[in-house]
Formats: C-alpha cells, sequence, structure tokens
C-alpha cells in the first residue's frame, strides 16, 4: 500500500494522522508490474539508532586512551511496516554509533566482520584520521578474517564521518554503513540540555515508496541518483509520533543536532521547522565562531554538522531536508517534542 507519501506531507503540515493517511493509500506495484517478494522476517524490531544514544561530553582535561570495537552486523528490517530491507551495519543500527573523544587523545581501533553476520568484506574510513584512506586500507576484511586493528590520535578537533569504503563504497554507504566521530576541542564544547544524533542517507531500492513487500538494492536506480527512500537513522518517519518519540524537550531548554549525511550522493538542506539553528557549526568546524540564526544548511554527502537551537515555546519542531519530496514523500523528518509554558512572549496561535 502507497501511504507514505500522504503520510509524510501530513507530517510536515503539522498533523500526523494514521487514519486519515490511510484513506489516501492506493495500491501499487513495482516498475516491472511484477510486484515485490513478500516481506522478509525482520532480525531486529527497528533498525533506527535511538538520537539520544550518545557518549556523555568530554570531562577530562588531558589526552587519554580509548579502546573501541567495532563490529559489521547484516540485518534484515523495516524501513517503513511491511517494506523490509537488508541492511549493512555497524553495530547493528543506523548510523553506526558516535565515537567521542577528545583532540589529542589516542583511539585503538579493533575492527571486526564475523563470518555469521556478513557477506562481504568491509572496512572504516575516518574522515577524522591521517593515514590511508583514513583507516581504511588496514581495517579491509573479509568476513571471518581475524579482526583488524589499527591505532590513531585524534589530532583536529570537530565532529567528522566514518563510513565502509571498499570498492562498493556507494552501496554499503546506502544500506547503512557510515557514522559519526566527535573530537571535541581541548576547552570542550558549550553546555546543552540535550544532544541529539541524526544520520540521513539514501536507500536505492527495486520497488516504489510505501510498496509493501522484500526491497532489494537497485544499482541502476543509484546510478541514476534516484533513490526510493531518503531517511533519517535508516527509517522512514521512525521519529514522528507526537509526544512519544525519543526526542523530547522543556521549554527553556537547549539542545544540540548531531547531523550526519551519509549520502552517498545527495547534498542534504537541514532545516528545523518552527525554529533556527541559533549557533550553527557548518561542516562540523568546532573551532571557529559558529554561524547564528540559520535557517537551512546545506550538509554534504560525507559530512557530519552540528547545530544548536532553544526552545521557547512548546510544541514539535520538525527537522527536514528542506528538499521537501524527500520530507513529505520519502522519509527524511523527525520531530523534537516540546513541552511546557512558554519562556517568552514570542508566538500567539490564537490573539
Amino acid at each position: 500500500m502507497q501511504a507514505i507519501g500522504a503520510t509524510g506531507a501530513l507530517a510536515v503540515a503539522g498533523c500526523l494522522d494514521g487514519n486519515e493517511a490511510g484513506n489516501e493509500a492506493e495500491t501499487n506495484q513495482s516498475a516491472d508490474g511484477e510486484g515485490l517478494p513478500e516481506a522478509k522476517a525482520v532480525d531486529v524490531d527497528r533498525i533506527a539508532r535511538d538520537p539520544t544514544d550518545i557518549p556523555p561530553p568530554v570531562d577530562w582535561n588531558e589526552p587519554r586512551e580509548h579502546d573501541v570495537t567495532v563490529e559489521t552486523v547484516r540485518q534484515t528490517a523495516e524501513i517503513e511496516p511491511g517494506v523490509t530491507f537488508e541492511y549493512m551495519t555497524f553495530e547493528g543500527q543506523v548510523p553506526g554509533p558516535m565515537i567521542r573523544v577528545r583532540r589529542g587523545d589516542r583511539v585503538n581501533l579493533t575492527f571486526d566482520v564475523p563470518e555469521d553476520l556478513n557477506m562481504a568484506a568491509h572496512n572504516m574510513d575516518f574522515h577524522a584520521v591521517y593515514g590511508p584512506g583514513g583507516g581504511a586500507e588496514a581495517t579491509t576484511i573479509a568476513p571471518g578474517d581475524d579482526p583488524a586493528r589499527i591505532s590513531f590520535t585524534a589530532d583536529y578537533a570537530g565532529v567528522f564521518i566514518y563510513h565502509c569504503a571498499i570498492p562498493n563504497m556507494d552501496q554499503h554507504i546506502s544500506s547503512g554503513m557510515f557514522g559519526s566521530i566527535l573530537v571535541e576541542p581541548e576547552d570542550g564544547l558549550p553546555e546543552v540540555d540535550h544532544e541529539y544524533y541524526l544520520g540521513q542517507h539514501e536507500i536505492y531500492t527495486d520497488g516504489d515508496v510505501g510498496e509493501a513487500g522484500h526491497h532489494s538494492f537497485d544499482f541502476d536506480a543509484m546510478l541514476e541518483e534516484s533513490p526510493t527512500y531518503v531517511v533519517f537513522n535508516g527509517q522512514a518517519y521512525g521519529f514522528t509520533e507526537n509526544g512519544v518519540g525519543p526526542m523530547t524537550a522543556e521549554t527553556g531548554d537547549t539542545a544540540r543536532v548531531y547531523f550526519a549525511n551519509g549520502g552517498p550522493n545527495l547534498l542534504s538542506s537541514l532545516h528545523p521547522i518552527g525554529n533556527v539553528w541559533s549557533r550553527y557549526y557548518r561542516d562540523g568546524d568546532l573551532l571557529s565562531e559558529p554561524d547564528q540564526n540559520i535557517e537551512t544548511a546545506p550538509v554534504a554527502p560525507g559530512t557530519t554538522t552540528a547545530g544548536e537551537m532553544e526552545f521557547p515555546v512548546p510544541g514539535p519542531v520538525k527537522i527536514v531536508d528542506h528538499a521537501l519530496t524527500r520530507a513529505t514523500r520519502r522519509g527524511a523528518l523527525g520531530v523534537i517534542d516540546v513541552d511546557g509554558e512558554p519562556t517568552r512572549d514570542v508566538y500567539d496561535e490564537d490573539p
């Protein structure tokens, strides 16, 4: 059933009523007219990483060492209800786990591709790492190989992406293999009440948006850069239900959003509906003075950025890719639910 377009449009407009959206659903088939195979049994209830799953801020003043292990896992999961897809992941969810260190820290990485959880070789390219391929050459291993180990110093502050970088890297990133590493400056970051972690990427499949069944990866669609879905954290509209999503805040709070655009191909136009980025760290630059009161900012594929905002009034703040067909019809939408009384007289919905 092709209902996601209607659901997405309602969500962006300000409401999300599954029954109303369902009334506009219509049957659809894949381009060859034969339909898709039935949806597969899923390996995990939710492929989307909880956007509040972030390590705590740096609270140390001298360089230290961190032992980090990353395992790759192939998962069958739902892009949306009734639509399954085989994801490739770091640690079982999309995006991969955020790694958080301080500039000058040493990271000892163990990278594993277990044979029973994978069907292809993988590696890790850290945009924050000096060295061949950002570590990709040394970490390239096939399923069942002994784990690879590298050690690197986080030498420059910022927030950066990491991703799989084997020859089919575009397919692997589209299937979920990207994440972020946050290297805090020596003096740390400004304190905020909440931090959220979102990752956008395109999913190229042999089905149509909302077509029930199992979607396989479509290389032709990827070559045309024509995705079926554009999603946050691997899932279409995974964080949109009013009042029950993982991203919540109170009026008067401050929040910082770390936003990784895995791509592999499309630029994102990051916009908070009903708010602005009061302080915006372009391209993950945490050393320069942040830009102020930014409405919509381009985030190139292969980039993690960060933006902060305040919440003077209650109500949903919707995070979207302002290439709005992606938000209304392909899945690129998340909601921060803000509760409480207004802290300033800046908005009156019934004067």
